[in-house]
């Protein structure tokens, strides 16, 4: 199989497919009811991102995606822990003798997959990792249809999957939600947050900054401006160079969403 690159096409891809998802109506009861059983089982995936250096939030839409968020069964497939894996990938974990602990079941599975604290795990990156946790054969051969392991339940799935390994189905649709999708929920209630997208903090100012066509000396005002620049180009049509300074085509895309130009700008 084809090897699969995060380009900086791609990372604006998946950026883009994630800022403008919305959970389908009929959905969101289903996503908000995992959520909760996720959350209450959150001291044990904690337990295993600390283990494994992974974001625990990874570790458990990947555990509802495998295995219906069951402790009783392997994280690599859904087996049951009482003995090795027998389905792809079959004989896992290779060490230590049944019934296996989920979490140390857990860290092997995510170890197979070269998942650790030197992955990428910015927004794009978990993306990245997510579906190559499944596999690339949407992307590869039926790239019309985005992959229902992240996007089931969402906007951005409708029909198309495998229905059997190997086989094929434009008209079959996906019943599972998914893992992106979880995650979109999970931050819109501010359950998690990005490596590149950290939540404001208490008492942070807001975005809104004066023009300047030069880039300022002081880092925490290029911050700012910088998550001004991102926040603008999770709109539509707007696309802004994420460099710091606040100038003409910044505040002229600030325009763009609030009316009006940027404090400062000479066109307010």
């Amino acid at each position: 199989m084809a090897t699969i690159s995060l380009t900086t096409a791609l990372r604006n891809e998946y950026e883009t497919l994630f800022n403008s998802c919305i959970i389908r109506a009929e959905r969101i009861s289903s996503v908000n009811d995992t959520i909760s059983k996720i959350q209450a089982n959150k001291d044990r995936y904690v337990a295993v991102g600390k283990l494994t250096g992974i974001p625990w939030s990874f570790i458990a839409v990947i555990h509802n995606m495998e295995a219906s968020l069951n402790f009783k069964t392997h994280l690599h497939n859904g087996d049951p822990l009482t003995s090795r894996t027998v389905q792809v990938p079959a004989g896992y974990p290779k060490k230590g003798t049944p019934p296996f602990k989920w979490e140390d079941s857990a860290a092997d599975a995510l170890a197979i997959k070269k998942l650790g604290p030197n992955s990428d795990w910015s927004l794009s990156g978990t993306l990245f990792n997510l579906e190559g946790y499944n596999g690339w054969g949407y992307r590869l051969y039926h790239p019309h249809v985005k992959s229902p392991y992240l996007w089931g339940g969402s906007n951005q799935y409708l029909t198309g999957k495998y229905v059997a390994d190997g086989t094929w189905s434009d008209t079959a649709a996906s019943k599972q939600i998914g893992s992106a999708v979880l995650l979109r929920r999970m931050a819109e209630i501010g359950l998690i947050e990005f490596a590149d997208q950290p939540a404001p903090k208490p008492n942070t100012p807001p975005l809104i900054v004066n023009y300047s066509m030069t880039k300022s000396t002081d880092a925490s005002l290029v911050a700012r401006i910088e998550s001004l620049q991102r926040w603008l180009n999770t709109f539509p049509g707007i696309f802004v160079k994420i460099d710091g300074t606040p100038g003409n085509l910044t505040s002229e895309a600030f325009r763009k969403v609030t009316g009006v130009y940027l404090p400062g700008d000479p066109r307010r």
